[in-house]
């Protein structure tokens, strides 16, 4: 009785510095890591949320980029970083696919991090050099297949949603291209648009204005759907590839440690503007929806992707170049 007894007095006096610590935080800036290149969606979106963070929380959000191994460099930095609630990572399903096919990984997802919560989603867009002797994606696939191993798709790096897009649509269409990883997203758009490569799937948001501005052309988004910001474009699946889906998330994650009032304040401060009908519109606009969870459904949520990916990657063969 008395061990019992000295437990339950015991329990308030170690919480309270948690408490104190997630009711003090944040006393200097924040720090968002990116282990993707400039200029694509996880770093566009996180600059978007640290800008938004300052005002609630009363500091700066610092955006840092660490590209490099399809996001291994970046997230490995953060899984050894202090949980403190000062250094975040900014992630995608990069991070659940890399969890069955790059399984000797420094870090475990699930393990050396903590879900904070999602951000969003957004269909990729399949778009190819203006200089590809193909109209569309029907002439796109014939011409692949007469010519096997001559054509090639850029990816900013292994198990990225671009790789597995771009490998996902290899197998449903029969096809033999080769692919050509780049240490970051910006590498592989600077490829694509200098025609050093073919094709490559990329977020809708980042590469509907090249089409428009007729540097690449667009031969299918990647939804159920057709898209808002590109209509005119078909979907993938109805263009020559049925049943093809492929999208892009992105989330935060914390060091595993990282204090839960924490983890819930800036869940909470994320979830006021994400839910709201104005980030819905605005992001709507850019091809972007959503995701409003809680620490507890973005943990469920990331189970469920990593099982999702090792069942996609078995039944495609789909492995490392």
């Amino acid at each position: 009785m008395k061990l019992i007894t000295a437990l339950l007095l015991a329990a308030p006096l170690a919480a309270g510095p948690l408490l104190a610590q997630a009711q003090a935080w944040p006393a200097r800036p924040v720090k968002f890591v990116v282990p993707f290149g400039a200029g694509g969606p996880a770093d566009l979106y996180a600059r978007f949320l640290g800008q938004r963070l300052q005002e609630p929380l009363g500091q700066s959000f610092v955006v840092e980029n660490r590209p490099g191994g399809g996001s291994v460099v970046g997230s490995d930095y953060v899984a050894k970083s202090a949980p403190d609630g000062y250094t975040f990572l900014i992630m995608s399903n990069t991070h659940t696919v890399n969890e069955t096919l790059i399984p000797k990984k420094p870090f475990q997802l699930m393990r050396d991090f903590v879900p904070v919560t999602p951000i969003n989603y957004s269909d990729l867009l399949l778009v190819v050099h203006p200089s590809v002797p193909a109209n569309n994606l029907a002439e796109l696939i014939a011409l692949a297949k007469r010519e096997p191993g001559k054509m090639n798709y850029a990816s900013s790096g292994p198990g990225t949603p671009y790789h597995m897009a771009g490998e996902l649509f290899k197998s449903m269409a029969g096809i033999d291209v080769v692919h050509v990883p780049y240490k970051g997203s910006d590498g592989a758009r600077v490829g694509i648009l200098g025609g050093q490569v073919q094709m490559m799937f990329d977020a809708i948001t980042t590469m509907a204005p090249n089409v428009r501005a007729g540097k690449l052309k667009g031969f299918g988004t990647s939804g159920r759907a057709r898209s808002s910001v590109l209509p005119e474009t078909p979907t993938v699946a109805e263009a020559g590839v049925p049943g093809y889906e492929a999208t892009i998330w992105l989330g935060i994650v914390a060091p595993a440690g990282t204090p839960a009032p924490i983890v819930e304040r800036l869940n909470a401060e994320v979830r006021k503007f994400t839910g709201s009908a104005e980030v819905k519109e605005a992001w709507g606009k850019q091809g972007a929806t959503p995701l409003v969870m809680t620490p507890a459904q973005f943990t469920q949520y990331l189970h469920e992707d990593i099982a999702k990916w090792a069942k996609v990657i078995a039944q495609a063969g789909i492995k490392l170049d």
